[in-house]
């Protein structure tokens, strides 16, 4: 494999943070100054440095971050902006994110150094659902739910829609709902609701297939435990074998959802 792929498979940092290293002249293999990031090496083989230090292979590491609003979900940003590692502690090797949440969004976010691990998460076929609670301006009524699971077509072109939707609960002038998805498109969810004309005010990702945000606070990580490991590995290949129960969207692990118990207009949503 290349040298600046290694160094982040090694779990040391990023590839594009590797290739500005090696560029600058900071890796050595073995012994010999490298400046190309695609220098073919291999890891049980040869001896990779950087600064002087011998780059060991870092202990698999799995953490879930609750994401506060503000932050990219990168290791580096042009703009300069705050990320989602201002909130990790230095005693963690280098880790990638599972997926993304955008700048706006909150809640659980998978941590990993793991890229087989996570390349089988993120992986289409797996359908691992992702529940996330949505607050959206004005007052909906059961009328939007039926457009949110059967799509709606943008004017892209793109066809977009959840897996699953229900009302949560209702403000005097908002509404909670809870919308499943089981692919992750760009920015899917506010471009679904953008499509119906509808604004999305808050949006918190609150489960990963069995994996729930939990007790977990603001801006807090932890690592995952066995069990909880486990049960995403087993939830993807249930879930990749199309033969695995519907993941409650409540994010809560059981219960029903509250309804409306009204009909409406097609949009679903009712203004001042």
């Amino acid at each position: 494999m290349g040298l600046a792929r290694a160094l982040s498979k090694l779990g040391y940092c990023s590839r594009s943070q590797a290739q500005r290293l090696i560029r600058a002249g900071h890796v050595r293999v073995n012994g010999a100054v490298r400046r190309d990031p695609e220098a073919p090496v291999a890891t049980g083989r040869d001896r990779i440095e950087v600064n002087g230090t011998l780059i060991r292979p870092a202990a698999k590491t799995y953490v879930m971050l609750n994401k506060p609003r503000g932050l990219v979900t990168t290791a580096s940003d042009e703009k300069g902006r705050a990320t989602v590692y201002s909130k990790l502690g230095d005693d963690l090797p280098w880790l990638a994110p599972v997926g993304r949440l955008d700048k706006a969004s909150e809640g659980l976010l998978l941590l990993t150094n793991d890229s087989e691990w996570a390349a089988r998460v993120l992986a289409p076929q797996s359908h691992l659902a992702r529940t996330y609670h949505v607050q959206v301006s004005g007052l909906a009524d059961d009328g939007l739910v039926g457009p949110l699971i059967k799509g709606v077509r943008l004017t892209n072109g793109d066809f977009l829609g959840a897996s699953d939707a229900r009302i949560l609960r209702q403000g005097d002038r908002n509404t909670w709902l809870v919308i499943v998805l089981e692919e992750g498109k760009n920015r899917q969810i506010r471009r679904i609701f953008e499509g119906l004309g509808i604004e999305v005010l808050r949006l918190f990702r609150v489960a990963i297939g069995p994996l729930t945000l939990g007790e977990l606070t603001k801006g807090a990580y932890r690592a995952l435990t066995k069990e909880e490991k486990s049960a995403i590995d087993a939830a993807v290949r249930i879930s990749a074998g199309n033969s695995g129960p519907k993941v409650d969207p409540s994010g809560t692990g059981g219960g029903k959802f509250p309804t409306t118990g009204r009909s409406g207009p097609p949009r679903g949503i009712k203004k001042d």
